[in-house]
């Protein structure tokens, strides 16, 4: 390789960056497509041609071709919030209420911005290079799909650093999109292809992200819209709207529509703006985030467990349209909840033939007073869910009598109770539906992750009464699978070898794959961490629970009902002698930062940050990104930055790296 050659596959990645930069958030390109393609071809040529000038953020690495087996997971520089939602301009006024009284006197400014319709996911940057992406996934854990979104050519590999300084720690927040047309497009080549179609474009992208060879991810035609920062470090910004400009100049696409708003009526007038807009672009929104805008008054106001109280989502009205209900189904899930489900004549809303509602419970039904023949109004919730928004009256035939929630579960035909606003079957494992639906939950992503286990193989597993409950799985033997279709000696064996590797999980994987009521996975981490073992969380009391952080009554009084049930405690006693082991970490790490808030700041030597976050959370501390009143302590790295000057004005504790490690020691 010559010294010429090197200098020139940098100037072409150079080049090429900037002309990335000038066409996807300038939309200002300078060269024509093919004059871009020239370039690219001739990086290409020069790294194929000397491999050790090949970089890791080279344009080049965009093509995709890697194959992977699964997915791992990651866990989030800060935690990928959820926003509470609003319907109506009576809700927002009611939240800018509350943002008034938490920052009382003080001028508040509102940035108002597009809410994508996409897959939201975290892309980290260290040293502006492009390190790792994944999905939002729980909040805190995600899937990793860096590969695949190298394949998006909007997402940049290296920041653009010609117009403000590249942090030097990065993690954004992004949504990963398909152009409606590219969108229709797809579909007619996956309908040519004798492939079933993607019901919106929603789905496309998320389908199209989290393919395993990634050649099939790069032949998809997704984009990316970045529109906030989850952690940075190096680089201080004041408000939401310096978020956006700063992101624009280190080259990620932004979306132009953001507009910073004065007052309430300013921001719900945009709203409506946004909203009569929507059809004239070519992706999907679905309503409007609102945020306040400066980012000290953001951490006054704070954030719940899984929303902040400074943002909202500030929803379109859904698109509608009119059909036939043809019958009312209860459809039975894992839990035993029965949930009435209007069958509907086949209609097309917003592109997707919608042939099911859901009516949620009775009091909806009743209140609503949908019945079957009724001339119904639909929608897609949230563009998403269907559900039945009004009946029209005029359509209502003679005689057709109003719901009612069955006295018997349709499954199983046990005892149906009343809970609340909801009715459950009383059947547990003998109803077929509670238990097909148990032990799908039990075996899926998130909780014991039994590889080659579909749908179709549950339900032959139950059909054939292989399976009762979820100890039964531990006693299959391949000849037992071997009579099921679709299985030959390989597909037995490695679906064996799965459910032997699932013998050996961590605590909270098996917390949340018994599918007890409430818990996802966070709560189960909670509980994990807490009581560090699974038989004192079964001997735990409600009191003892609802101590735990974050453990409320309604938790609290489910776990208890579950542990109480002998049947439930006999088949983990089953799984246990048939070789379950357990691990958790944790449970030995005495909790001595139980309640404290920390902020790391500037560049640690002796730790990651994932490292050092980790090691707070087993101690029972919470990191926040931010320096508020509230903060324990500020851990201070090397190039600490204003995080270290707020601490002193605000008389918070500030520790090295080496004093942090001496105190957790």
């Amino acid at each position: 390789m010559t010294q010429k050659g090197a200098e020139r596959a940098e100037e072409l990645r150079a080049l090429i960056r900037r002309h990335d930069y000038l066409y996807y958030v300038k939309d200002n390109p300078e060269i024509a497509d093919a004059a871009y393609d020239k370039l690219l071809r001739e990086l290409m040529a020069l790294e194929e041609q000397y491999s050790e000038l090949a970089t890791a953020d080279s344009p080049t690495q965009r093509v995709g071709g890697k194959v992977q087996s699964a997915f791992g997971e990651v866990r989030h520089l800060a935690p990928m919030l959820s926003l509470e939602s609003l319907m109506s301009a009576d809700e927002l006024r009611e939240f800018v209420k509350r943002v008034e009284k938490g920052l009382e006197g003080e001028t508040i400014e509102y940035m108002v911005e597009p809410k994508f319709d996409g897959l939201s996911v975290e892309l980290v940057y260290e040293s502006g290079q492009f390190q790792r992406g994944s999905t939002r996934g729980d909040g805190a854990i995600g899937e990793n799909v860096t590969e695949n979104l190298k394949t998006i050519r909007s997402l940049p590999l290296r920041l653009y650093a010609e117009i403000r300084e590249v942090p030097s720690l990065l993690a954004v927040r992004a949504e990963a999109i398909m152009r409606l047309g590219q969108f229709e497009r797809l579909n007619r080549r996956m309908t040519e292809l004798g492939k079933e179609p993607f019901a919106n474009a929603r789905n496309a992208a998320a389908g199209s992200l989290r393919q395993l060879d990634t050649s099939a991810t790069a032949s998809r035609p997704l984009d990316l819209f970045v529109y906030d920062i989850m952690h940075v470090e190096g680089v201080e910004l004041s408000s939401q709207s310096e978020v956006l400009a700063a992101l624009a100049d280190w080259g990620f696409r932004v979306d132009k529509l953001a507009k910073l708003c004065k007052s309430v009526d300013e921001v719900v007038t945009y709203h409506d703006e946004l909203e009569n807009r929507r059809d004239e672009l070519d992706y999907e929104l679905d309503g409007a985030v609102v945020k306040v805008n400066r980012h000290d008054q953001q951490t006054e106001l704070g954030a719940r467990s899984r929303t902040p109280r400074w943002a909202v989502a500030f929803k379109f009205k859904p698109r509608q349209e009119v059909t036939e209900v043809m019958n009312i189904a209860v459809q039975v899930g894992r839990t035993g909840k029965l949930t009435p489900v209007a069958l509907l004549r086949p209609v097309d809303v917003s592109g997707v033939t919608v042939s099911r509602a859901t009516l949620h419970n009775q009091d909806e039904v009743l209140r609503k007073d949908v019945r079957v023949g009724d001339r119904v109004r639909i929608q897609r919730a949230g563009d998403v869910i269907p559900e039945v928004v009004e009946v029209l009256p005029e359509g209502r035939k003679k005689g057709a009598k109003p719901f009612r929630m069955p006295e018997h579960c349709p499954v199983d035909d046990s005892p149906v109770v009343e809970k609340g606003a909801n009715h459950y079957c009383t059947g547990g494992w003998g109803c077929r539906a509670q238990q097909t639906g148990r032990i799908q939950h039990f075996a899926s992503r998130g909780a014991m992750e039994i590889e080659f286990l579909g749908e179709k193989t549950v339900a032959q597993l139950v059909e054939r009464g292989l399976v009762e409950d979820l100890a039964d799985f531990y006693k299959l033997g391949k000849e037992d699978l071997l009579e099921l279709e679709g299985f030959a000696d390989k597909s037995a064996e490695n679906l064996i070898d799965a459910i032997e590797k699932s013998k050996h999980a961590e605590l909270d994987r098996f917390i949340y794959a018994l599918g007890i009521p409430n818990v996802g996975r966070h709560v189960a981490r909670v509980l994990a961490t807490h009581f560090g073992a699974l038989e004192p969380l079964m001997q735990a009391s409600v009191e003892e629970l609802v101590a735990v952080h974050e453990i409320g009554d309604e938790v609290a009084q489910g776990l208890v009902e579950y542990f109480q049930v002998a049947r439930n405690r006999e088949v983990i006693e089953r799984m246990t002698a048939s070789g379950l082991v357990l691990a958790w970490a944790q449970s030995s790490v005495e909790r001595t930062l139980e309640g404290k808030k920390i902020v790391f700041t500037g560049t640690l030597v002796e730790l990651q940050r994932d490292e050092a976050k980790r090691l707070v959370e087993e101690r029972g501390g919470r990191v926040t990104s931010s320096v508020s009143k509230n903060t324990s302590f500020v851990v201070v790295g090397e190039k600490a930055g204003s995080k270290a000057d707020k601490a002193k004005e605000l008389g918070v504790e500030v520790l090295t790296e080496k004093e942090f490690l001496a105190l957790i020691s």
